[in-house]
């Protein structure tokens, strides 16, 4: 299982007083030295955390490790996001929901959505070399989706395993069951799986036994850890969690 770092939340700080502090690429490096093996940005519309100047600085950077460190974008099929996918080229662009006013993601792709314009924006992604990934929820209806679309990977939405968690053992099992099936039947349908929202270091004790996971996108709560230990331990506390030590 892969870690990849999100630092939407660096921006966020920055944009908050304006300027060049703290520098979003100066997080990026300090993550790749702390051992993340992937960095995670979703550039907004708004562009209220992560701009398309970052994406294109991270990029660059990360442009020499291209063998070592994945680099992820996600958001929501809009043309200027796709547009800066198709220059940029990351290792993977994995497709997000946006809901008009959401603060962050707040569910999966329906199971419904239809399969045709998305179908289309999933293939353009493939033929450039870039595996894309489909943001759904712990369903199987949602998984069968995913692979009718020809999405080389999901990822699921794990807000709801984080509330189960905190209700207690009861409510974190039988949730984490959902995702169990959920990541079974993916591997069944050649589907790689990611997962990501509201994980750490907590919850990551009982999420890591899922099984066939690839990848865990964390930003918020690895952020938040920083705040008290640094960035760098807080990385490496998460490679831990994540390979658990």
């Amino acid at each position: 299982m892969r870690l990849s770092v999100n630092v939407n939340k660096v921006a966020t700080l920055r944009n908050s007083r304006g300027g060049a502090l703290p520098s979003v690429v100066d997080a990026v490096r300090v993550c790749v030295n702390a051992g993340a093996p992937g960095i995670t940005v979703h550039p907004r519309a708004d562009a209220r955390h992560i701009t398309p100047i970052d994406v294109h600085a991270i990029a660059a950077f990360l442009a020499p490790r291209r063998r070592e460190i994945e680099f992820n974008i996600e958001g929501d099929p809009r043309p200027d996001l796709l547009d800066m996918v198709r220059e940029v080229r990351p290792h993977q662009c994995t497709l997000v929901p946006v809901r008009p006013g959401e603060v962050t993601s707040q569910a999966g792709w329906p199971p419904d959505t239809p399969a045709g314009e998305l179908g289309e924006v999933v293939r353009d992604l493939q033929s450039r070399g870039i595996r894309v990934s489909l943001f759904i929820e712990a369903d199987p209806d949602s998984v069968k989706w995913a692979a009718s679309l020809g999405a080389q990977r999901i990822e699921l939405y794990t807000e709801p395993f984080a509330h189960a968690f905190k209700e207690g053992q009861a409510a974190a099992d039988a949730s984490f069951r959902r995702y169990v099936e959920a990541a079974n039947l993916a591997h069944a349908l050649g589907l790689g799986i990611n997962a990501g929202h509201d994980l750490d270091l907590q919850n990551l004790v009982l999420f890591r036994m899922l099984p066939h996971l690839d990848e865990v996108s964390i930003g918020h709560a690895l952020i938040s850890h920083a705040l008290y230990v640094g960035l760098d331990q807080a990385v490496r506390d998460y490679l831990r969690a994540c390979d658990g030590v």
